[in-house]
């Protein structure tokens, strides 16, 4: 099997044709006749006009300091403890379903429902 290479460089600039030029012509012909007329910029303020070191840029809020860190007010909470005699314990319901016991007979229901 063959390749074919063809050229990927430059092609040479070609002269416009007599239509070319004259379109051309009459392009630049159009734009003189509409050209817009130069805005005239105006004068430019001094930074010394605009900003004066006289007041400060930020806002004015006065500073509150914070109240001084006294230690202890963020002790540690004791964990929650069940101290009733209503529940007599835990039981597993249906893979890790924790649930309440409050009596044998819901122990023996529990432990029973996956077999019976």
């Amino acid at each position: 099997m063959q390749m074919l290479h063809t050229s990927l460089g430059k092609s040479k600039k070609r002269k416009p044709t007599t239509k070319q030029r004259e379109l051309q012509a009459s392009w630049e012909a159009m734009i003189k006749k509409y050209a817009t007329k130069t805005v005239v910029k105006p004068k430019t303020q001094q930074l010394s006009d605009v900003y004066s070191l006289g007041r400060p840029a930020c806002r004015e809020t006065p500073k509150i300091p914070s109240l001084p860190f006294t230690g202890g007010v963020c002790a540690l909470k004791p964990n929650p403890v069940y101290t009733g005699d209503k529940i007599k314990g835990i039981g597993t319901m249906h893979k890790s379903n924790a649930v309440p016991v409050f009596s044998d007979e819901e122990a023996r229901d529990i432990a029973t429902m996956r077999r019976g």
